[in-house]
Parts: structure tokens; sequence; C-alpha cells
């Protein structure tokens, strides 16, 4: 086994080194710079839109608005709570800041990812709409790249039992055994009954209970957090200094914490940051190639949302939380750090914000992963591949539940393999970039 994780460690090390965070945020930055802006400039104009994609506008199987809960439901988990902790336990408070930088151009990319999913979606035989990086890479750049678009869908499918299962259900069952002494099977056992009941309905039961869970808990934990630094009000300006000033100098240990170099404040920012996020790993357009909309720049606007409330508002309260409380400093990581950083804050309440806000965010993950690793195994076998994976979907949730001893090698290979997601697709998105800058232009022209 060991053999194996250092096998993993040097291929994760390749795969998130410096080549990764330029590719990462260059793709971004050239995205946003075509687009002049427009992700940042028209950021009111995204929210009309998701107001008015409560109901559909065109062909597909469900509203805009929970097209971007399905997104949501899969990026508001484990990354905004345990994520943000383990960048900031890693890489200093200065990985807060690359995490903020990584969102700011992730805007650009996930936009540009939604509105190529519409653009070359499919209908499979089914009547369902499918798309995702791997039919905008073959319809979009022609069957001689259609190789690329099949390695995506193998990292997807095999990244989805990583990142989108066995990292959500072992991270629920290790905060609900420390906090509430719950055993890891019986959590494992409940969130796969859960699951099952809710997979059977397909995208539009998955859609729906995104619709009304997302929304509800993504409010109460920002309540929360906001509560956290309204009790340390006085200490966010220092801290805000602190985190930019960690970002390009390297961080003295002190406390529980080792130390950190500035390379690590940017590959774990970055990384946990795309970790979260997920912009640039390709995972989000396969649920907005579902919305029923008649055009594809209308869902990119919504879609650049996901990643503002995701970062820009979820884990910047997360990681001030932990800052300005400085529980940074223990030595803890993981969610036990966030959840430190809570009830320090608020005794008695906030462990428990931080453990059920954990556990419906992971909930809600899983669900949205499922769908993607489900449209990854259909474009690779067919449909007839779909009731097998959520079977093994299901029954992979209490095996994750229950590793706790293998939790720090899961999270690797779950990280490894994001990088290797996001590889054809950011190919992809360049040499698609004219497609997008045009459409953009011609509705923004209208």
């Amino acid at each position: 086994m060991e053999s194996v994780t250092e096998l993993v460690k040097g291929l994760n090390g390749i795969v998130w080194g410096p080549v990764m965070l330029v590719l990462i945020l260059g793709t971004g930055m050239f995205l946003m710079l075509g687009l002049r802006l427009i992700p940042l400039t028209r950021l009111g104009h995204g929210f009309r839109m998701l107001w008015q994609g409560r109901r559909g506008q065109g062909e597909g199987e469900i509203s805009p608005f929970n097209a971007l809960m399905t997104s949501l439901s899969a990026t508001i988990g484990t990354g905004n709570i345990a994520g943000v902790a383990t960048a900031i336990a890693l890489g200093g408070p200065g990985a807060l800041f690359w995490m903020w930088c990584t969102a700011l151009v992730g805007m650009a990319t996930k936009y540009a990812e939604a509105v190529l999913a519409v653009r070359f979606r499919e209908v499979d035989e089914e009547g369902n709409h499918i798309g995702g990086p791997m039919y905008y890479i073959k319809n979009g750049l022609g069957r001689r790249w259609a190789w690329l678009g099949t390695l995506f869908a193998i990292f997807g499918a095999l990244a989805g039992f990583g990142i989108g299962n066995t990292v959500q259900a072992n991270s629920v069952a290790d905060v609900l055994e420390t906090n509430l002494a719950i055993p890891a099977a019986v959590t494992g056992g409940v969130m796969a009954i859960l699951a099952a009941l809710v997979l059977i309905g397909g995208v539009r039961r998955i859609a729906d209970v995104a619709g009304k869970l997302v929304p509800f808990m993504a409010i109460a934990y920002v309540a929360g957090g906001l509560m956290v630094l309204f009790t340390h009000f006085g200490e966010i300006p220092s801290a805000v200094v602190m985190i930019v000033e960690h970002a390009f100098t390297p961080t003295a240990a002190t406390g529980g914490f080792a130390g950190a170099a500035i390379w690590a404040a940017i590959r774990f920012g970055v990384a946990r940051g795309i970790f979260s996020n997920e912009a640039g790993l390709g995972s989000a357009p396969i649920a907005h190639a579902a919305a029923a909309t008649d055009n594809p720049v209308r869902q990119g606007t919504i879609a650049m949302l996901g990643t503002f409330i995701d970062t820009l508002i979820v884990c910047t309260i997360t990681g001030l939380a932990i800052v300005v409380t400085g529980a940074w400093t223990s030595g803890e990581t993981g969610a036990a750090l966030s959840s430190m950083a809570f009830e320090q804050a608020l005794p008695g309440v906030g462990g428990y914000v931080v453990t059920f806000g954990l556990a419906i965010f992971a909930f809600t993950t899983l669900l949205g992963w499922s769908f993607y690793g489900e449209k990854c195994v259909e474009y690779l076998f067919g449909v007839r591949a779909i009731f097998p994976f959520r079977t093994l979907w299901i029954i992979m949730i209490p095996v994750g539940a229950m590793a706790q001893e293998q939790l720090d090698f899961v999270w690797l290979v779950a990280d490894t393999l994001n990088a290797m997601m996001a590889l054809p697709n950011l190919l992809a998105l360049l040499l698609l970039s004219p497609v997008v800058f045009g459409l953009t232009r011609d509705y923004f022209r209208k």
C-alpha cells in the first residue's frame, strides 16, 4: 500500500505542478480577457437570468435555475468546509488569496463550459439532453479529437468515486462520529438508502432535491458564518491583510502550524479552489447541458454564478472564520479545523453548524456527482450502463464511509483525478474559445 501511495503522490506532484497551475489560471485569464470581463461586468445580468430561469425557456429536462442548483449541489460540499481548512492548514492564510484568484478567473471558465455544453449537446436514445466536455470535444472539435473526449469521460467516471462519493461519505461519517458518536457504518447505510431513493428518479429528481436543499443549507451556513465574523468584526481587516501578505511571503511556523512556503500557498490554494468550485474540471457543464434553455449564453451567465457563490461567498466565509479566530495555528486540519473556528466564536452552537452543514452539503454533492459520473459512463458504454453504474455508486457510499484509515489516500487519489479531468477540458476550452467569443458577442449585441 505504501508503494501505491508513493506512486500516486509522485503523479499528484506532476499533475498539480507549475504547468497545471499556469494552465488553469492562464485559461481562465485568457477567457476573461477574450470575453472583455463580461463574467464580472454582467454579474447582475446573470442573477436576473437565474431568477427568470425558475421555469424553462426551451428544450431540456430541468429548469435553468435547477441546473445551477444541481451543479452547486456538487460543488458546495466538503471543499467549502474541509477543503478550505486543509488549504489553510497546509499553505497558510495566503492559500485563501489564491482561492480567490482561481474563482475570479474561474467565472469565465465556468461560463465558457456552460455555453459550449448547451451549444454542442445531444439527445440520447431515451430523449434526454446530454452534454459536457466529451460532447463539445466530439461535436465541436470533430471526430479526430474524439479520443480526448473519451479520456475525459474515463477520468470523470473514476474521479466521481473519489471527489463525489467516497470523500463525501467519509467526511460525513467522520464528523458525525466525532461530534455525535454515530458509527460510520450507520452513517454510510443511511446515506446509501437516501441516495438510492433519489437516484431512482434520475436527473429530474436530483434537480428537484437540489433545488430545495442547496438554497436552504447555503443560506443557513452563510448565516452561521456571518455570525462568527460578527463576533470578530474588529479582526477582519487585519486578517485580510495577513491573507494577502502570506500569499506572497512564506508563512512562519506558529503554534501548531508548521510553516509554509509561497509555493505551498499557491499550490494548495489553487488545487483546493478547483476542488471546491470545479471551474475547469468540466463537471458542471454536464448539468447545465440538461437545462431547458433556448440560448447557450443565457445559461452561461447563470453557470458563472456557481463559482461566485461557491468560492467568493461560502469558501471566503469559512476561510475568514478560520483566520480571524486564530484556529489556523492550532495544528488541526480538515473539517475539524473549521468546526474548531466556529465553536470558538459560537460556543455550543458553532460545531453543530459545521457538522450539519457538512453532512447536507456532502450528501447533495454525492447526488450531483452521481449524475456527472452517470453521463460519463453513458458516453462510454451507452444508456445500458446507467443502472449498473447507479448500483455500484450506492454500494461505494458505505465503503467510503467506513474507510477512515484510508482518508488521506482517498483525498490524494481524488485530487489527482481532478487534474486528469481538467487537462482535456482546458485544452478543449482554448481550442473552442472563438465559438464562445462569437456567441457572446452576438447575444449582447442584440
